[in-house]
C-alpha cells in the first residue's frame, strides 16, 4: 500500500463525485430523455470520449491484457482488431442509427419483426449486460485491492457502490463527462507507463523480443486458427450490436456529430490499446509467472514505475472501469423501462415514470451483477461468455432489422434463442476451455436465420398469392 496512490485515487474519486453530484441536479436531468439520452445534446469530443471509455474497460485492461500476457503481442492484434473492424463499420452505420433515435435495441427489432422479438432481445441483452457490469466491478474491486488495505471482495462492493451512484445520479450526461474526463487519464497513464517499462525496465526493445518466449513472437501465439476467431468475432459482433453505442449515438448533436464522433472513437481506440498490447507483453518478460489478469495492473508496483505514475496507472485503469461498469448500468436500466416495464402495461411510461424507473432498474441491475460476479474464475472467461451471448444472439438479428427485407419475425426469434442456448450450453460444459463458444453459435445462429426466413418467407408470399389468383378474372 502507497500513500501517494491512495491520494491520487481518492483526488479521482472525489471528482467523479462532483460531477455526478452536478448533473444529478433536476435542472440537468428532468426527463428520462435528458437520463437515457443526455437529452440528445452531446457534442462530438465528448461523445467520443463516452464511445471510448465504455467500450475499453476492464474486458481490455484486464481481460485483453490477460491474453496478451499468455499468447504474445501479436495474438494481442487480433484479439483486438475486431474492435478496429466494428468501428469501421460503425461509421457508415452512425447517421441513420442518430435518424432512428431509439433508447434501446429491442426497440428497434420490434418495427421489423414484432413484440416478441422484442421481449426475447431485452431478456438476452440484460443477461449479456448484467455480466459485463459484473467482471466491471471485478476489475475494479482488483485494483482498490491493490491501492488500500481492503480485500478483493471489499473492493467489488466499494466499485459497486461507486459505479451505480454514477449512473443512478446524472443518467448518461453525468456518464458521459465522466467519460470524456477519465479518457486523458487513462491515455497520458498508459503512453508515459509504456515510455518508462521499456526504455528503464527492459532496457530497450532487444531485450523485449530476446526475453519472451518463442511462441509468443509467433502470428498466433501458439492458438489454432478456430481459436484465435473465437477471441475475434466477440469484440467485432459486440460493437457492433452494443445498445451503448447506438444510444450514444442517438444522443449526438445531430447526425453529422455522430458521424465525425466515430473517426476520433478508432483515433482514440488506437492511443489506448497500443500501450495496453506493449505493457501486457512486456510484463510478461519482466515477471513470466505472475497471475495473467494482472500483468498490467501490477507494474504499478514500485519496483516497476515510480510511485506517481504507478498511482496514475491504476488510477486510470480504475477509471476505465468505473466509466464502463456505469454505461452498462444506465443501458440496462433502459431496457428495464422501455422493453419491460412499457411491455407490461402495454403503454408508454411518461418521462418522469421513466426516470423513477430507470434509477430504481439500477439498483436492481447492480445487485445482480454483483451475484454474478462469484460464478465465474476470472475476468477473461466472464468477458468472453457475455460478448458471446450477445454478439451471436443480438447482432445477427440487428443486421437482419437493417439490412435483410426477407429476414421473418419467426425466423429471428428462434435463432435468438438458438444460438443464446447453444452458447450456455457450450460454456456450461466447460468446452469454451478449448474453443470459445462463438466459433460453434455464430455459424449456427445465422444459418437459422437464413433458412426460417427464406421458409417462412416463402410460405407467407404463397399464402398472399392464392387468394389474388382465386379472385383473379376466368378462375
Amino acid at each position: 500500500m502507497q500513500i501517494i496512490h491512495i491520494i491520487i485515487l481518492v483526488a479521482y474519486v472525489a471528482l467523479m463525485i462532483g460531477v455526478g453530484l452536478w448533473f444529478s441536479r433536476s435542472k440537468s436531468v428532468s426527463s428520462g430523455e435528458d437520463f437515457m439520452l443526455a437529452g440528445r445534446s452531446l457534442p462530438a469530443p465528448v461523445l467520443a470520449g463516452t464511445l471510448l471509455a465504455t467500450f475499453v474497460g476492464s474486458g481490455s485492461i484486464i481481460g485483453a491484457a490477460s491474453f496478451i500476457h499468455q499468447y504474445g503481442p501479436f495474438a494481442g492484434m487480433f484479439f483486438f482488431a475486431g474492435t478496429f473492424a466494428g468501428i469501421i463499420l460503425l461509421f457508415f452505420l452512425a447517421k441513420r442509427v442518430h435518424q432512428l433515435s431509439k433508447y434501446t435495441i429491442p426497440q428497434l427489432l420490434e418495427i421489423r419483426f414484432g413484440k416478441p422479438v422484442r421481449i426475447i432481445a431485452t431478456i438476452i441483452i440484460l443477461v449479456a449486460f448484467i455480466g459485463i457490469t459484473a467482471y466491471q466491478f471485478t476489475g475494479a474491486g482488483y485494483i482498490i485491492s491493490l491501492i488500500t488495505p481492503l480485500s478483493p471482495v471489499q473492493g467489488t462492493i466499494v466499485a459497486a457502490v461507486l459505479i451505480t451512484f454514477l449512473a443512478l445520479g446524472g443518467g448518461l450526461k453525468s456518464v458521459a463527462w465522466t467519460d470524456f474526463l477519465s479518457i486523458f487519464i487513462v491515455i497520458v497513464a498508459l503512453i508515459a507507463l509504456a515510455i518508462y517499462v521499456f526504455a528503464v525496465d527492459l532496457g530497450g526493445m532487444a531485450t523485449y523480443v530476446n526475453g519472451m518466449e518463442p511462441a509468443k513472437l509467433t502470428l498466433s501465439g501458439g492458438l489454432s486458427p478456430l481459436q484465435l476467431l473465437g477471441y475475434f468475432l466477440p469484440l467485432f459482433l459486440l460493437i457492433l450490436g452494443d445498445q451503448n453505442m447506438y444510444q450514444r449515438l442517438a444522443a449526438g448533436a445531430s447526425a453529422t456529430t455522430a458521424r465525425t464522433a466515430t473517426i476520433f472513437f478508432f483515433i482514440g481506440a488506437l492511443v489506448v490499446i497500443t500501450p495496453i498490447i506493449l505493457l501486457a507483453s512486456g510484463s510478461s518478460v519482466l515477471q513470466p509467472g505472475i497471475e495473467p489478469d494482472m500483468a498490467i495492473l501490477s507494474l504499478a508496483d514500485p519496483a516497476f514505475s515510480p510511485l506517481a505514475l504507478g498511482g496514475l496507472l491504476l488510477t486510470g485503469a480504475f477509471a476505465l472501469i468505473v466509466t464502463t461498469g456505469s454505461s452498462y448500468l444506465l443501458t440496462c436500466s433502459g431496457n428495464i423501462v422501455h422493453d419491460l416495464v412499457a411491455q407490461i402495461r402495454r403503454r408508454e411510461v411518461s418521462e418522469r415514470q421513466a426516470l423513477v424507473i430507470g434509477r430504481i432498474g439500477v439498483l436492481c441491475v447492480a445487485v445482480l451483477a454483483y451475484v454474478m460476479v462469484q460464478f465465474f474464475p476470472s475476468v477473461l472467461a466472464l468477458q468472453i461468455y457475455a460478448y458471446t451471448m450477445y454478439g451471436v444472439a443480438i447482432t445477427p438479428a440487428l443486421f437482419a432489422a437493417l439490412f435483410w427485407k426477407r429476414a421473418t419475425g419467426f425466423a429471428v426469434a428462434t435463432a435468438m434463442i438458438v444460438g443464446g442456448a447453444v452458447t450456455i450450453i457450450w460454456e456450461v460444459q466447460g468446452r469454451s476451455e478449448q474453443v470459445n463458444a462463438i466459433v460453434i453459435s455464430l455459424p449456427i445462429t445465422i444459418a437459422v436465420l437464413v433458412l426460417l426466413s427464406l421458409v417462412t418467407g416463402s410460405r407467407s408470399r404463397d399464402s398472399k398469392a392464392e387468394p389474388a389468383q382465386q379472385s383473379s378474372p376466368g378462375r
